[in-house]
């Protein structure tokens, strides 16, 4: 009887648990997929590596913004 006490009870917090789980933060949205490991929003208005907080990220396809001048694959290069 008393283990059957602590299965139902393992069930009902394991239950609590997956029911109050805190939401997942949404995704960022506007991100331009030319910089895939950061959130950087497409043109307008045309940016530089001095206006956004990133440095040495990924650049993959059209890069609107000209961040990869070296084209070698990495923006805003420190």
């Amino acid at each position: 009887m008393m283990k059957l006490l602590y299965v139902l009870l393992a069930l009902a917090i394991v239950s609590m648990l997956l029911l109050f789980q805190p939401a997942s933060a949404p995704a960022q949205q506007n991100c331009h997929p030319s910089y895939p490991t950061v959130c950087i929003a497409p043109p307008p208005p045309d940016l530089d590596c001095s206006e956004v907080p990133y440095r040495n990220f990924a650049v993959v396809g059209a890069d609107p913004h000209r961040f990869d001048g070296d084209k070698d694959g990495v923006g805003c290069e420190a």
